[in-house]
């Protein structure tokens, strides 16, 4: 519609002069014609319609000039003010009248006051405002190749343009083609005709589709176009074999390949379509011929996939004869090669063997000693079959190379059987592969004994402890040494070294430990000869030998301190008086016996409390525990008028005696060990009391025999025992308090002393 538009504003002027030419003619006539043409804008004036059918200024308006509806909107109206006839609406003479010409549009107009009716004849005259039209945007044609001749000619439906007279006129233009060209017939009693005409054979394998433009071009000025697009397919023959894109098709595939791999895809291309391009694979030939099961060809797709287990050790190179067939008449055919290369992968492990084993090694073996002979191999190639071989653990052995694939296990370090009796040896091999392949193979090397230990003693010295009145064959412990090597090297006896010591016998002799004590010499026991007595020996110290069956034969000695432990197998003995005679703080024996004894004493009335009248002496020839001896009043029971201290076995008096206490006390004293069970032995102790003065006078007869008798056997007097204890007691008490004060003086002295030293430095600061 945009060229009509612009062709309307070119000749607008001229259609003005004939509006107002065919109103006076319509004057004239008695009716009124118009001519506009389509596509006018709205408000654009048609005639002046009130002025052409005489009406006075204003009459118009007043007498209602007016177009009387006929059935169809005529897209015109009168305008009321100046009577004019105006566009109202869009004018289409193809929807108005089609192919029809002229278009012409009968108006009625109506006048009031007098009624009065007019006829105006309106004409829309075409503009080239409708480019021609094909049917379709693209028209389909199929030519078969080599088959159709030059000169052959295929019908076109040609365009329709909704435009009449020269705008309708068409003519026709093919894009270049050396194939193509167009043939149109002109006849005046028919529809014109046109053609496309095949000027050059057609080959579908060179343009197997051609695309060409028809364009339509009207008489319009300026003239409009349409365009179709012809798509000619060019109909196939079979005339093309197929091709492969290799003559030779290589490949590399690893032996590891899973089965289902795709090996190939062989791809042939036939120029023809449909059934003449379809194609078929085959094998035709394998080598080597087992090649034939390993792989599967596919005969749509040409995938050739493994359909089996490639080893590179087996073959390295196998070929495929491939044919592609085509299904068009007479089938054409192709053929390829397929090489397919089989690349080593490390698929192989090592494999260790040992060829020559001498086992067991000897401890004392000499280094560089072969123990082992082994071969290794690898059935890969290349990197993946050259193999290192390595020993673990890396000591005491080691390995050798003789030549390629042999090793020697050798020993690298001296053996000890006692620290390893047996070596797993692992030989490790391993492939240059990548990733490595390993294998290895256990060697197990057991080492003989030889006689290179001593038997040795867990301790140095063993201390003992043994009861006294052991039973004879008692043991006494177990001794045991160990000997690390085996079997007779191993077997160790045991036995008491001659002269290694004894014990020194209570009446001062010395005895071989042998004839105490005796030792088991194949289990170690230690047990008793005889029974032993404390008060006999108390230590017995002797050397124990553990000697093995090696050969030579080797021993060790450890040393063995025996203690009696004492037993309360005696009971205190009392001893006689320390006095010559009885008398006042001395006891004297009337008899004496292994577990009792009758003593006297004098003491005098009046003897204040605390007095010692008399001492129980008594010895236990046990020791410890067992001698440690306690004395106890037996008799009289109750508060009596003496007692007796509890260890230091002193008869002293609990209070002042009175003469109402009667001139004899009898006093039963029992003396007690603390064994367990307690021994005990019993003393009476006969207190005869008597005047101060005759106490004087026996202890004046008991100082005398003192002195004429042996040193130890004069009577203590009792008032000169009391002096002297109070003496004692004065002197002690005037020395702790000598002591007290010395030791205040130095602390006092100490204090003065650290406070001068601190306080010293900082004076001389201040001065």
């Amino acid at each position: 519609r945009v060229p009509a538009a612009a062709a309307m504003g070119a000749w607008w002027g001229p259609v003005v002069r004939v509006l107002v030419l065919q109103a006076a003619w319509a004057l004239g006539v008695g009716q009124v014609r118009y001519s506009v043409p389509e596509e006018a804008k709205a408000g654009t004036v048609v005639g002046r319609l009130a002025q052409d059918l005489g009406l006075e200024a204003g009459e118009p308006e007043a007498r209602r000039l007016r177009l009387v509806a006929q059935g169809r909107r005529a897209s015109v109206e009168v305008s009321g003010a100046s009577g004019a006839l105006v566009v109202s609406s869009r004018l289409d003479r193809e929807g108005l009248c089609g192919k029809s010409a002229p278009c012409a549009l009968r108006l009625e107009v109506l006048v009031e006051r007098p009624l009065r009716v007019f006829h105006v004849e309106l004409e829309v005259t075409d503009i080239n405002d409708n480019a021609p039209l094909f049917p379709a945007a693209r028209r389909n044609l199929s030519i078969a190749e080599l088959s159709t001749m030059p000169g052959s000619r295929f019908p076109l439906e040609g365009a329709s343009d909704a435009d009449v007279g020269a705008n309708a006129q068409l003519s026709y233009t093919l894009s270049p083609s050396e194939h193509f060209g167009l043939d149109l017939q002109r006849s005046e009693e028919y529809r014109e005709s046109l053609f496309l005409v095949l000027a050059k054979p057609l080959d579908r394998e060179t343009v197997p589709v051609h695309r060409l433009l028809l364009t339509a071009i009207d008489g319009g000025r300026p003239s409009l176009t349409g365009t179709v697009e012809l798509v000619i397919s060019v109909l196939d023959a079979n005339d093309n074999a197929p091709q492969f894109n290799q003559s030779v098709y290589k490949v590399q595939l690893p032996e590891s390949a899973a089965e289902g791999t795709l090996v190939a895809r062989v791809n042939a291309t036939d120029p023809d379509v449909g059934s003449n391009g379809e194609m078929t694979f085959t094998t035709s030939n394998t080598f080597p011929p087992k090649g034939l099961k390993l792989f599967i060809l596919n005969p749509k797709t040409g995938e050739i996939r493994l359909s089996g287990a490639l080893d590179f050790e087996d073959v390295r190179l196998h070929e495929l004869q491939i044919e592609a067939r085509d299904r068009g008449w007479p089938p054409l055919s192709g053929h390829c090669k397929v090489v397919v290369e089989v690349v080593d992968v490390n698929d192989n492990a090592p494999e260790v063997w040992v060829t020559s084993l001498s086992v067991p090694v000897p401890e004392d073996a000499a280094v560089g000693t072969v123990v082992a002979l082994l071969s290794v191999s690898d059935r890969d190639s290349g990197a993946n079959g050259r193999v290192r071989c390595a020993v673990w653990p890396p000591a005491p052995f080691g390995l050798v190379a003789t030549f390629a694939g042999s090793y020697s296990l050798v020993l690298r370090e001296a053996l000890d059987r006692e620290r390893v009796a047996e070596y797993e040896v692992e030989v490790r091999a391993e492939d240059g592969g990548a990733p490595p392949l390993r294998a290895s193979r256990g060697v197990r090397v057991p080492v003989s004994d030889v006689n290179d230990n001593a038997p040795a003693f867990a301790q140095a010295v063993y201390t003992v402890l043994a009861r006294e009145n052991n039973a004879a064959g008692a043991e006494l412990a177990r001794l045991w040494a160990r000997d690390p090597d085996e079997a007779g090297n191993g077997r160790v006896s045991y036995s008491v070294a001659e002269g290694g010591g004894g014990g020194a016998a209570a009446g001062g002799g010395w005895r071989p430990a042998s004839s105490y004590v005796s030792v088991d010499a194949e289990s170690g026991r230690l047990w008793a000869l005889q029974p032993l007595d404390y008060e006999e020996v108390q230590v017995l110290q002797f050397e124990v030998r553990a000697v093995d069956a090696g050969e030579p034969p080797l021993c060790g000695n450890a040393t063995v301190q025996l203690f009696v432990v004492d037993e309360n197998d005696n009971a205190p003995a009392l001893l006689a008086p320390a006095g010559g005679g009885p008398g006042p703080g001395a006891a004297g024996s009337a008899a004496s016996g292994p577990g009792s004894g009758a003593l006297w004493a004098w003491a005098a009335w009046g003897a204040p409390a605390g007095q010692v009248v008399a001492k129980i002496r008594a010895v236990d020839a046990d020791s410890g525990y067992n001698a440690w001896l306690r004395y106890e009043l037996w008799e009289p029971r109750g508060k009596g008028p003496f007692r007796v201290g509890l260890y230091s076995g002193e008869v002293s008096t609990a209070r002042a005696l009175e003469e109402a206490d009667g001139p004899r006390q009898r006093l039963v004293i029992v003396v007690r060990d603390h064994g367990e069970p307690a021994r005990s032995a019993t003393a009476t102790l006969s207190v005869s009391l008597v005047e101060g003065g005759e106490a004087a006078l026996a202890a004046a007869g008991s100082s005398s025999s003192s002195s004429s008798s042996s040193p130890g056997a004069g009577l203590r007097p009792a008032a000169g025992a009391e002096g002297g204890a109070a003496a004692a007691s004065a002197a002690t008490n005037v020395w702790l308090v000598v002591a007290i004060c010395a030791v205040s003086s130095l602390f006092l002295l100490a204090v003065v002393l650290y406070g001068a030293s601190r306080w010293a430095p900082r004076a001389a600061v201040l001065s």
